[in-house]
């Protein structure tokens, strides 16, 4: 192939891929843009999102229509529905053929026989694509399908339930961030305490890993009040899960209602508050003194809270004031409302901070890069919906004007993550 040609395929493959990559994030970010009534709704936009995608993808494939890469991302793009598709199954096989060491098309393909029901297939394409690249996604997979495998006796279900225990810890070390994998792992222990005569120290590293996933990683309330209702239901004589959700819920009713209310700020002290804001209180984020992720310094661009987007915001810092705060038993994440104008609060939630650090109601607060996610979680009839700005440690916080000292940050673990060999 002529360097234009490569070229030319290597643009339509980044094209592709951009067109499945934007049909995943309006699955993925659905009720971001649409309303909990919109609910039902969802499968339905989803396949017309899914067929308008399809059609971008006819009209620039060309060349490359047949090349592994581009068989794979069509796959994909099938494979977006909940149901079975026989045309991704085709696609993503024949994608394996050309490609063995394609990892995405062999996790892509065990996901279509998962859903065609069969298991077995499933968990030789996970397992598969293991063996050409140690990958989290594979792991937390080859985890939940060993749990559903077919077995002819007691023991051999009980080494699948164990081999799921170790393949769930694998990813979560992987990355210790992915609050899935922490889910994952909750309940691989989970049947692994119902399967080994309920020996309470593995329902408790149950419990362990449902935390993990809620508090310390990616904010999973949803999946961590299904994980705290799930072992409760199995287990109605064990008390801990239900304490557990009941505390998560009372501490979403708290926030929520805190965040509706602003604090219960009363308007002509909130605008009071408010006028007090001004450039300065910025500091080294104001000046051309903050350093970025990339290591240079740069000033970042002041904007309303109501304008950041989803996930780490680049060039920009937010200020706003400080209307309540807010800690659960764990004291993590410290949690505390921000406002900067007539628009709504935001929750602020910091992480890695000693038990001693804390703002109080009143001041001013300046977040660079701010990393903002939208919550919509529904549990047992009830919906909460925030927006939140996640903080990895205060020493990124401007309080008043100043940089935060590292005596407010505590001690934390780093876990590197393995590359394809």
């Amino acid at each position: 192939m002529m360097a234009d040609e490569e070229e030319e395929a290597k643009h339509v493959l980044q094209k592709l891929q951009e067109l499945v990559d934007q049909l995943y994030c309006f699955r993925d970010s659905y009720f971001e843009t649409h309303s909990v009534e919109d609910a039902g709704r969802k499968q339905q936009d989803v396949q017309d999102k899914m067929e308008k995608t399809l059609q971008q993808m006819e009209e620039v494939l060309g060349s490359v229509q047949a090349e592994a890469q581009a068989l794979m991302l069509k796959g994909k793009a099938l494979n977006v529905t909940p149901d079975y598709s026989p045309e991704a199954e085709a696609l993503l096989s024949k994608a394996v053929k050309l490609e063995p060491e394609l990892v995405e098309a062999w996790n892509q393909l065990g996901e279509v026989y998962w859903k065609k029901g069969d298991v077995a297939a499933a968990h030789t394409c996970f397992s598969g694509a293991l063996t050409h690249c140690k990958n989290k996604v594979s792991l937390q997979n080859l985890s939940m399908v060993l749990r559903q495998l077919q077995t002819d006796s007691g023991d051999e279900h009980s080494r699948h339930v164990m081999d799921s225990v170790r393949q769930a810890k694998l990813a979560v070390q992987m990355d210790v961030l992915d609050g899935r994998s922490w889910y994952i792992l909750g309940n691989a222990y989970l049947s692994l305490y119902f399967n080994t005569g309920q020996n309470p120290k593995i329902s408790q590293q149950a419990l362990s890993a449902y935390a993990q996933a809620l508090h310390k990683y990616e904010e999973s309330y949803g999946e961590a009040l299904e994980g705290f209702s799930q072992a409760a239901a199995l287990d109605p004589a064990w008390p801990e899960p239900q304490q557990r959700e009941q505390q998560l819920l009372e501490f979403l009713n708290r926030l929520t209602s805190l965040l509706e209310s602003k604090g219960k700020t009363k308007p002509k002290k909130l605008q009071s508050m408010l006028g007090s804001l001004r450039p300065a209180l910025l500091g080294p984020c104001g000046d051309g003194r903050y350093q970025s992720a990339s290591g240079q310094k740069v000033t970042l661009q002041l904007k309303p809270l109501s304008t950041l987007q989803p996930g780490v915001n680049s060039g920009t810092v937010v200020l706003g004031k400080v209307v309540f705060s807010l800690t659960t038993e764990e004291k993590v994440p410290f949690t505390f409302g921000l406002v900067d104008s007539d628009g709504p609060c935001y929750a602020v939630m910091v992480y890695n901070v000693v038990q001693s650090w804390g703002v109080l109601i009143g001041d001013s607060v300046a977040i660079p890069e701010p990393n903002l996610r939208h919550h919509q979680i529904q549990h047992k009839g009830k919906d909460y919906c925030f927006s939140s700005v996640r903080v990895e440690t205060p020493l990124l916080l401007v309080v008043n004007g100043k940089p935060q000292s590292s005596s407010s940050q505590a001690s934390a673990t780093v876990a590197s993550r393995p590359q394809c060999e």
